[in-house]
């Protein structure tokens, strides 16, 4: 390898990829495209990063298995940054297998890096947690480490042990300030304000008030009976019944709970969770069917008992009754928790990360694009979407994967 290649590889190394095309801006051979695909990445432009990581690995020889491995960890990096998280998986357990046989431990230690972080995006967290513990966080590089460790605050932070978040943190700012690359140190930084960002509403007794993730750790840790309206489950203590998919059943009781200590009106009720402004007697019949309905799902936690004008819950064990509602109330939540990381998502990839249909991510974005919430960029297949306010508040509740007790 010539004297430009290893001084262009050790400034992309060290976050100055500028410097890195100085050196190798005019040249077609195989690792000189490598190292401009990289450094397009680091500038920000993918798909011409993607083009000529792509035609570096065809470049390689044969017999050059490692580069082209290295090419394909490159590659999925920036797939990653461009979520594209249809990008062939396969193809990256493959190349780091082969790093991982030919010593190249660092870089096979990145590509399951990349595996971790993906994971982590569509809220595969056990999955996530099995790769990582298997990684030796002090034989990395300041870099990687750096990344191992935000890494580790994303699964305790969707899992909700701030303790354990903070500390990742902690060590994941350290590596970056010994890495000395700017980039890395604004990324780790960034991510880390999520702690001092509120998470959630509490809403108690008529009143709302904002709630940090340490302050969401500790209520979950009572024994107060709590309608989670983030994840949409009722949960008490350690054990969560999910309601996800009995939205009706949801809405009746974060209406009965936010009327908690007195009963919540049929009328309040029949508004919440029919949109019936006007009740008649076919209401109220169904109304009667949801409610025992959710007297049955509920029953380990509390009853409900019909008064004169509505419907009272009434907790077991006096338990106090609190509602965790989202920062703000409003449609698609969910969709946008996934744009508080700034970045571009398509909608493709919106629906891999949530788990559902394509189509109702496309439904879900045209509505909070007419509503100035998101905005296209491109077209075609290469559209993407963006958020004019990205990281407005802290989202974490809303991103995929389970909670404790989920």
């Amino acid at each position: 390898m010539d004297s430009m290649i290893i001084a262009a590889a050790r400034a992309l190394a060290g976050g100055d990829p500028l410097a890195a095309l100085n050196r190798v801006a005019l040249r077609d051979d195989a690792p000189a495209l490598a190292l401009r695909g990289i450094a397009m990445a680091q500038l920000g432009d993918l798909d011409r990063a993607k083009a000529l990581l792509k035609n570096a690995a065809r470049a390689f020889g044969p017999r050059e298995a490692v580069a082209r491995a290295r090419c394909i960890v490159a590659e999925a990096e920036v797939a990653l940054a461009a979520r594209d998280l249809a990008w062939p998986v396969k193809a990256l357990a493959t190349a780091g297998a082969t790093l991982q046989t030919h010593g190249d431990r660092l870089n096979a230690a990145h590509a399951e890096t990349l595996a971790i972080r993906r994971l982590l995006l569509i809220g595969r967290l056990d999955e996530a947690a099995a790769l990582l513990a298997k990684q030796n966080a002090a034989a990395l590089p300041p870099p990687l480490r750096a990344t191992h460790e935000l890494a580790a605050a994303g699964i305790a932070l969707r899992r909700l042990r701030v303790g354990i978040a903070r500390e990742a943190f902690s060590r994941a700012i350290e590596a970056a300030r010994q890495a000395g690359i700017p980039a890395l140190i604004r990324e780790v930084e960034d991510a880390a304000a999520v702690l001092r960002q509120p998470a959630a509403r509490l809403i108690a007794g008529g009143e709302a008030r904002p709630l940090l993730p340490d302050a969401v750790e500790a209520l979950f840790a009572t024994e107060a009976l709590v309608v989670d309206a983030c994840r949409h489950v009722v949960r008490c203590g350690e054990t969560a019944i999910p309601l996800a998919t009995r939205p009706i059943l949801f809405s009746l009781l974060r209406t009965l709970a936010e009327a908690f200590p007195d009963d919540a009106s049929r009328e309040a009720l029949l508004l919440r969770a029919f949109r019936a402004r006007h009740a008649d007697e076919s209401h109220r019949a169904r109304l009667r069917v949801e409610m025992g309905r959710l007297r049955a799902e509920i029953a380990p936690f509390a009853d409900i008992a019909a008064t004169p004008t509505g419907f009272l819950l009434t907790p077991r064990e006096n338990r106090d009754v609190v509602v965790l509602a989202p920062p703000r109330d409003e449609p698609h939540a969910d969709v946008l928790a996934l744009f508080a990381d700034g970045e571009a998502w398509s909608s493709s990839a919106l629906a891999i990360a949530l788990g559902t249909s394509a189509r109702t991510v496309q439904r879900a974005l045209e509505q909070l694009a007419a509503a100035g919430k998101v905005e296209p960029v491109g077209r075609g297949r290469a559209q993407r979407w963006l958020t004019p306010t990205p990281g407005a508040f802290s989202t974490l509740l809303l991103l995929p994967g389970p909670l404790p007790g989920s």
